[in-house]
């Protein structure tokens, strides 16, 4: 199949699965490697006889659907990131949740994949600001549609491609290193539970102070479909709560305005009161 036929297979389908093709503009080669295997399972000689059979046969669009599915994860992956996390977003919201006499912050990650990024901000809360609130624990929600990489998260091994950006103290203090496998240490596991959820369908109650959903809904699902679940994740944050999007993501515009914490790397407030401590990048 050649890559312009595949584009103009993409640029057709996505749009009924409620995605966009400039999302999928760069990672193509993934997709119309997997949309190929799939046409050689099915025996067909054209990706023209595939898209017919998607016209006769509905149910194959789910399995499109999972073959359009590309997961791109590693611990610590934009720094700067979770540099802020660290230095300002986490510390305010504790600081907001103690005022309010909890214990608990609750944080949701959409689209976890195998763990990474819930597993990486445990880290930088029992490793660098737990000290700081005593009073106060974490609770990390874990949603991805592929149950799968959900099982790799559950056993939260990996290889050091995905665990090198970790500063090394946390890499030695937190992992046990077995044959180049990298293995976590349950007690960094006790506080993060993990769910299979498609965000297109439902999301989880909360209330949370912090909803990290990056590189997902932003990225790939259609303009409409962004604004729906935008919507309903500010309803799921508690005010004052933060939403952390991708670095190069666009939120779209919802029936509630969030503020913005630091446009540069995509990181919004709801219901800010306190300009004090915030941040503009």
């Amino acid at each position: 199949m050649k890559d312009s036929e595949c584009v103009e297979f993409l640029q057709w389908a996505l749009p009924r699965l409620h995605m966009r093709w400039a999302g999928f503009r760069k990672i193509r080669s993934r997709v119309c490697k997997r949309v190929q295997r799939r046409i050689n399972q099915l025996q067909f000689e054209s990706i023209s006889t595939y898209q017919e059979y998607l016209r006769k046969h509905p149910e194959e669009w789910q399995k499109l659907d999972e073959l359009c599915r590309v997961t791109i994860s590693r611990f610590y992956r934009d720094k700067m990131v979770f540099s802020l996390l660290e230095l300002e977003v986490l510390p305010v919201l504790a600081g907001q949740a103690l005022s309010c006499d909890e214990d608990v912050l609750h944080i949701w990650s959409a689209g976890c994949a195998s763990g990474e990024e819930p597993y990486t901000l445990m880290l930088v809360w029992d490793l660098s600001l737990q000290l700081r609130f005593p009073r106060l624990r974490m609770h990390i929600l874990a949603t991805d549609t592929d149950s799968v990489l959900l099982k790799r998260a559950e056993q939260a091994c990996y290889t050091f491609s995905s665990v090198k950006n970790l500063p090394a103290a946390w890499r030695e203090t937190a992992f046990l290193d077995t044959a180049g496998v990298y293995c976590l240490d349950p007690v960094y596991k006790r506080s993060v539970d993990f769910q299979c959820e498609d965000i297109r369908e439902a999301l989880p109650d909360g209330p949370f102070d912090l909803i990290l959903c990056r590189n997902l809904v932003f990225t790939y699902f259609d303009p409409e479909l962004q604004t729906i679940i935008r919507d309903r994740m500010w309803d799921r944050l508690k005010p004052g709560g933060a939403l952390v999007t991708g670095v190069h993501e666009v939120l779209q515009e919802g029936k509630q305005d969030f503020e913005i914490w630091s446009a540069r790397l995509g990181i919004y407030r709801k219901g800010r009161t306190n300009t004090r401590n915030m941040l503009r990048f």
